[in-house]
């Protein structure tokens, strides 16, 4: 299956190809690009690659007790198997199984699952976020825990053995019944998880015997099973109150004029709705009336407020600042940004990191391994040395407990949400974890220039008299002109301009030259140095002055009157100063960086001067931006950066296409794996930070996991190990575990 990934031909990639063709802002976030996708069908179960049809449809369910390799592995053998099912996809934070089914099917499945014991519920809303955190109940638990140390007492003071029998079966009882009646249903399904092995372990104990072991070890089993869900409700907690960040109502202008507080995801897009100073705003739209400072970092990352007026677009979940706003909604609840952002970070969990798929295939080979290791432990030593069964019995027991990968396998869902979840609230929206494990290895970024590195828009950036009147006047003339002109150098010429224009008379425009009218009964010209040559003798200052400004990738028009040339204008698009600061963080991580642009040679190598990029190509079209991404790839892994429909080939074929989400085009954005939503370069640096640290926590948990339980084996086959040790190497490792990946949450 390796082939389809590396094969660049496969069908996900022409997926992906075909949908840069779409339109649209809810197919620009899609939540999983197809190279994650294609990547992710490594992991599928041969039992799950059946061929769908026409008619397959795909259901969620939510599964409240599903949060746990252990549940997952008991569904996928269940339902794999079954007709009409062609796909299982697991979200564990989320508690939700997606299914791929005929529609006959879906019946059988729901009743599948809840022979498990599991209750599936169908989601209806697109939107949620999986399940809250379910009420524990302590006191079961804390009675079970007076009954264990009771029993634990009782032993010690030599009271007699029917005495710590009652106390430690009262413990078992209280708190244990639901791990005896998972054990069944797993043993019953021929799984050997965690369940199944800890009522193993338990029942032997009291059938030796070991009446107090036995009760403390269910009793710290449950209490560490509490304390994981606790933490992993932290993770889900994490995405949840992105969702949040939305306020439920907002006010909606009704027929006659009046406001009414309305649900948000009643409001239809075109309803008008009033924000007041302070309060959130509930759904994406255009601003109508008011102007208010709004701030952005839940969606953009932004770190400061954006001034907003009439015309500007509005997120759903940004806050606004003093002002009050009308504004007109453009997309329901459930296609706003916010919403979207929630569901990429929700589904991209399905692109499995490397790592993650390495550690589900060695749990696969784990778990089988220690389990015959335990039985071979149990029988081989009194049948060939004469060994006591008692002790040897006891030691496999201990192993069982320890052959449990639970605490290999969390781990790595729970630091790659938390990365997402990170990721996200910085305004970098992931497509896969596959990609931010990717990041830590990129060794080139290629950029495209305009709109990427540059504002992609020009601005006035020099003036230079020559003639007779100075740079004052000869702005206001150039101005008045430039107004009747849509030229984009007009238009920065116009923009710089902070005096009043004066009338023009008899202005013509003239192609390929520029333009020339009448201003206080003078004839004045605007225009490129053919036209000046035309008007007026060009004295070779001007020539040399004109030569100096294009060297440094300057456009120039120049003002002259009948009688003189007069000024000279210089008009460059500038350089973003975030894209400065990204280009040296970026090297300081070891990734060179590249400029493809279809600017000519002198304005490309003037903008990588001051950016201080490795390499340029100039005079780039879509298929040379293409051929340069697939000849750096060859030099290691390649990210490429930009936000034009002539930017998708190359972001397609780059191992991390990065689109600049704020001002890229929707096919851009589509073929992208990571969209920038505040268009700001440095969070690229910030990204492969954020991927280097996660790496860091993923190996850090699978060293940390195996370790505990390397040593705890070794102990047990020492002679020292027991079973409440066992324990505390299973649950013990998978809350440290779980914790530490949950330490990305906090960069």
């Amino acid at each position: 299956m390796s082939d389809c990934c590396g094969n660049r031909n496969c069908n996900a990639g022409q997926g992906k190809e075909e949908a840069a063709s779409a339109s649209g802002r809810f197919t620009a976030f899609t939540p999983l690009s197809t190279k994650a996708a294609c990547q992710n069908a490594e992991v599928t179960a041969p039992s799950q690659q059946k061929a769908g049809s026409a008619s397959d449809q795909r259901t969620r369910i939510l599964i409240k007790q599903m949060d746990c390799p252990v549940e997952e592995t008991l569904i996928r053998k269940k339902l794999g198997a079954m007709p009409g099912i062609s796909a299982l996809e697991f979200n564990l934070i989320q508690r939700v199984l997606t299914v791929t089914h005929a529609p006959e099917a879906l019946e059988p499945l729901l009743a599948a699952i809840r022979s498990l014991d599991f209750e599936p519920e169908l989601v209806v809303d697109e939107t949620s976020s999986g399940a809250p955190p379910e009420k524990m109940r302590i006191w079961p638990l804390a009675l079970a825990g007076i009954a264990a140390a009771a029993a634990e007492i009782a032993h010690w003071s030599g009271l007699p053995g029917w005495v710590q029998a009652v106390l430690a079966l009262l413990a078992i009882a209280v708190c244990g019944l639901d791990t005896y009646k998972k054990g069944w249903t797993a043993l019953r399904n021929a799984n050997l998880n965690i369940n199944a092995l800890m009522s193993i372990a338990v029942t032997g104990a009291l059938a030796l015997g070991q009446w107090p072991e036995a009760a403390m070890v269910m009793v710290l089993f449950t209490l560490a099973e509490m304390l994981e869900a606790k933490s992993l409700d932290r993770a889900r907690n994490a995405i949840g109150s992105l969702m949040q960040l939305a306020p439920e109502t907002v006010s909606v202008q009704q027929p006659d004029g009046t406001w009414q507080e309305k649900e948000v995801k009643s409001v239809a897009p075109g309803s008008l709705i009033r924000v007041k100073p302070g309060e959130r705003i509930g759904l994406d739209g255009t601003i109508v009336r008011g102007q208010s400072a709004i701030n952005q970092a839940p969606v953009t990352g932004e770190s400061l407020p954006v001034e907003k007026q009439e015309g500007d677009t509005l997120f759903a979940g940004t806050l606004n600042g003093a002002g009050v706003l009308e504004y007109r909604v453009t997309s329901a609840a459930a296609d706003s940004t916010l919403a979207r952002i929630i569901r990429v970070v929700e589904q991209a969990q399905g692109a499995k990191a490397p790592v993650q798929r390495f550690v589900d295939r060695f749990s696969r080979i784990y778990t089988p391994l220690v389990c015959a290791l335990a039985l071979a432990v149990a029988l081989l030593p009194p049948l060939i040395i004469g060994g006591e069964w008692r002790e040897w019995i006891y030691k496999a027991l201990v192993m069982l407990v320890i052959a449990c990968p639970c605490a290999l396998v969390i781990s790595t869902p729970v630091t790659i949400v938390s990365g997402l979840t990170a990721a996200a609230r910085r305004g970098i929206l992931i497509k896969g974890g596959v990609y931010l494990e990717q990041g830590r290895r990129l060794k080139w970024l290629a950029l495209d220039k305009t709109g990427t590195l540059t504002h992609g828009k020009p601005v006035q950036t020099d003036i230079i008299p020559f003639g007779s009147l100075d740079a004052a006047r000869c702005q206001t003339l150039a101005a008045s002109l430039a107004e009747y002109s849509d030229h984009p150098v007009s238009q920065a010429v116009l923009a710089a301009t902070q005096s009043d224009r004066l009338p023009v008379a008899q202005f013509t425009a003239l192609s390929g030259r520029g333009v020339c009218g009448v201003i206080q009964g003078v004839s004045y010209s605007l225009g490129n140095l053919r036209l000046m040559e035309e008007r007026v003798n060009c004295p070779d200052a001007v020539k040399t002055a004109l030569a100096e400004q294009e060297k440094q990738g300057k456009t120039v028009v120049m003002l002259c009157s009948d009688s003189e040339l007069l000024s000279l204008f210089a008009v460059a698009d500038t350089i973003k100063e975030s894209s400065r600061e990204a280009i040296a963080q970026l090297h300081q991580l070891g990734v060179r960086t590249v400029m493809l642009t279809g600017d000519n040679q002198g304005a490309a190598q003037a903008i990588a001067a001051q950016v201080a990029v490795d390499e340029v190509h100039s005079n780039q079209l879509p298929e040379d931006k293409l051929a340069a991404v697939e000849n750096l790839a060859g030099r290691g892994a390649v990210g490429m950066v930009g936000d034009g429909i002539n930017d998708a080939p190359a972001l397609a074929r780059a191992d991390i296409g990065f689109a600049m989400g704020a001002i890229g085009t929707d096919t851009a954005i589509e073929t992208a794996d990571i969209a920038l939503m505040d268009d700001d370069l440095r969070k690229i640096p910030a990204f492969v930070r954020l991927s280097k640290r996660t790496s860091g926590v993923l190996w850090q948990n699978i060293v940390l996991a195996m370790g505990i339980k390397i040593v705890f084996l070794a102990l047990t086959l020492a002679g020292m190990g027991s079973l409440w040790m066992a324990v505390f190497a299973d649950v013990g490792a998978s809350l440290l575990v779980v914790a530490n990946g949950l330490r990305l949450l906090r960069q």
